[in-house]
């Protein structure tokens, strides 16, 4: 059996980044794996959060998905804080997981900066909640951006430091779910940063709920140069916004840049820009209609979400009693 685990966070705005770089590919996984998708609310408040806020992001995040093409009857979705076993795991796991490990992870020292001292120690065991997360379903596979292989190589490191400690082969260590060409999309006024949800520009990006007219409005709007599209993909280097609007066709058209290139050779963008509109709005624009129209009705996402829940605890309160069982703990 192949079990697949990914989570996103509940931080509200979700974006064409979103979509390409980690929703599209859940919902074609869901035809491969048996899949696990969580939305990591107990991640989100390693931050300080508006707890109104938190809920409206977790239900708009789940519409979001579902919109996209994500079946909760087809894979298990779920808040992960409906999941007690996530946090009781954690504190096991971390009771393996020496200080030096963490200590090397740098996505902590990025998002801590200057301020490290006055971090929550949630920030800083960030790294062992999600190895709880994929090892309490004993997942097989997990898909992973540049951002997460390193935490992707402590879950393996905890996972198999707890199998030798116990003498007991019991986590599997989850391999990379790498997908071809990763689709990294970057802002639509600067292409040398990632579209972000941060951005103080709604120009920078696309959001998933952004209506027909708005898409269009944004990529007429998105900063390009004079130059005419190259015929080959090594005539954007140096052209990052350019590279960027190519980049994001060929990811809505399932193709590649340097199809691309060869179809738009010596067209300037004041041609591509209506095609790759036409391209995003008939793929975004029905994705954004459905996505207003479960968010209007939060009693049934938050069914599903509690289904999910139920199905995912099965699971997680399953391996949680082995792993008593395994360390000596009585229930």
């Amino acid at each position: 059996m192949k079990r697949i685990f990914s989570g996103i966070q509940p931080t509200g705005n979700l974006h064409l980044g979103n979509y390409l770089g980690a929703i599209r590919n859940w919902v074609a996984l869901q035809d491969e794996f048996e899949s696990i998708y969580c939305i990591v609310d107990l991640h989100a408040v390693t931050v300080p959060q508006d707890p109104e806020e938190l809920r409206r992001n977790v239900r708009e995040v789940t519409a979001g998905i579902i919109a996209a093409g994500i079946n909760p009857g087809r894979c298990i979705l779920f808040a992960q804080s409906a999941v007690a076993a996530h946090s009781e795991l954690v504190w096991l796991l971390a009771c393996q997981t020496p200080l030096g490990w963490l200590n090397r992870m740098t996505q902590f020292k990025e998002k801590a900066g200057k301020h490290r001292d006055n971090a929550g120690l949630g920030l800083y065991s960030y790294p062992v909640l999600m190895a709880a997360d994929i090892l309490v379903y004993r997942a097989t596979h997990v898909p992973v951006g540049d951002d997460q292989k390193q935490h992707l190589e402590l879950c393996r490191d905890i996972a198999g430091a707890f199998n030798r400690q116990f003498d007991e082969a019991f986590f599997t260590l989850p391999e990379p779910q790498i997908f071809g060409a990763a689709t990294r999309v970057m802002s639509l006024r600067d292409g040398s940063k990632k579209m972000s949800k941060s951005d103080i520009s709604e120009y920078s990006r696309i959001n998933m709920t952004d209506d027909a007219d708005t898409i269009a409005h944004k990529l007429r709007k998105a900063r390009t140069d004079a130059d005419p599209l190259p015929g080959a993909p090594d005539g954007l280097e140096g052209r990052p916004e350019a590279a960027n609007l190519v980049g994001i066709y060929a990811a809505l058209a399932g193709s590649t840049t340097a199809a691309v290139c060869a179809e738009y050779e010596g067209r300037m963008f004041s041609d591509f820009k209506p095609a790759l509109t036409e391209l995003a709005v008939s793929t975004l624009a029905p994705i954004a209609d459905e996505m207003r129209r479960l968010v209007d009705d939060p009693g049934h996402i938050d069914g599903l979400l509690t289904d999910g829940a139920e199905r995912a605890g099965a699971i997680a309160r399953e391996t949680l009693a082995a792993v008593h069982k395994i360390m000596g703990l009585s229930r």
